[in-house]
């Protein structure tokens, strides 16, 4: 899957991406049918748990954590190339699903980003002739239970990556739809306007990105020779600047990543690595029971879950949720 990604980035960007991933031949009624849990392996299985999956298997999918609950939206089915429309929510106080409203158009490899009460859905691509195509926004309100169109991006971009610092949303990176992109753009929802601020060091897309302490990080991706990254990026928004940080042990590309206080979590199919702050260390934990990519990763309240994502090896779209405990899970330095 990993050399696909890369082939697809290079040639002909998301579109052609999309269908790639629909080569995945077992469906996942062949691999979880019948609601049962999958076969377990090995001393980690017990780490990670099941959590409530959810109501439908997808990936690429763009998402943000508002007032402690996940907003899931749009994504994809990868054995049909299906852009969806979906959006859900999950609640870890009720550890439950529930449907929204539908994004007003479908599409995948979007990114989100949660403003205030507001969920923002940014870039993406659905069927190049008949719908949206790269450069459209939209917000919801999760008070009003609306959507709304904001501004488009000022360019193209899918497989990006999206933040929320300051009260302004951050796009950044992604396929222009066909070559990566150091692009960064920064949406001000007082003015309804994009601008531009510092470019990204290098060209890249399926990166992930998340807001710490106070700067913005991006952590892997895949670059413009198609390879994946072991690069770490800070933006001091004050400076405008990118400064390199602490580099990732392994490259990562299509990753999931969370924040809860001084720690960074990336997840990413049986790699789960953890930055802290106070040691200024990576550390690694136990591989998720059901690897995955292109998945949702989200730390609430002493629980780290991994939603959905691409199955691997099988290449297939999951509705899987699986949970763990980041206070006191277990890791070992990651270069050992």
């Amino acid at each position: 899957m990993r050399q696909t990604l890369r082939g697809a980035g290079r040639q002909v960007g998301t579109a052609v991406l999309i269908a790639v991933v629909a080569l995945g031949a077992i469906t996942a009624a062949t691999l979880f049918g019948g609601g049962e849990k999958p076969t377990l392996h090995g001393p980690e299985a017990a780490r990670w748990s099941f959590a409530p999956h959810m109501p439908h298997r997808r990936s690429y999918t763009a998402s943000a954590q508002v007032d402690g609950r996940v907003y899931v939206a749009a994504g994809m089915v990868g054995n049909s190339g299906k852009p969806l429309d979906i959006f859900e929510r999950f609640d870890p106080a009720k550890n439950s699903w529930s449907p929204l409203p539908f994004v007003p158009e479908a599409f995948s490899a979007a990114a989100g980003a949660a403003l205030g009460d507001e969920f923002y859905l940014v870039g993406g691509s659905g069927d190049p002739k008949t719908g949206p195509f790269g450069r459209q926004v939209y917000a919801y309100d999760v008070k009003t239970g609306k959507w709304k169109r904001k501004a488009d991006l000022p360019a193209k971009r899918t497989n990006l990556a999206a933040v929320a610092l300051n009260g302004k949303v951050y796009a950044l990176g992604g396929l222009d739809p066909f070559f990566a992109s150091r692009s960064a753009f920064v949406y001000d929802p007082k003015r309804n306007t994009w601008s531009k601020s510092a470019p990204l060091p290098e060209a890249m897309h399926a990166l992930a990105a998340v807001a710490f302490q106070g700067e913005i990080w991006t952590i892997g991706g895949q670059v413009s020779s198609g390879k994946p990254t072991r690069h770490v990026w800070i933006y001091n928004p004050r400076q405008d600047r990118w400064r390199a940080g602490p580099a990732t042990p392994i490259a990562l590309e299509t990753a999931g990543a969370s924040v809860a206080g001084s720690r960074i979590y990336v997840v990413l199919e049986r790699k789960y690595l953890t930055y802290d702050a106070r040691t200024q260390r990576w550390t690694r934990g136990p591989s998720l029971q059901v690897p995955r990519h292109a998945l949702a990763v989200y730390a609430i309240k002493g629980m780290l879950y991994a939603m959905g994502g691409c199955i691997v090896p099988q290449l297939e779209d999951s509705s899987i949720v699986e949970k763990i405990p980041v206070r006191r899970a277990t890791t070992t330095p990651a270069d050992q």
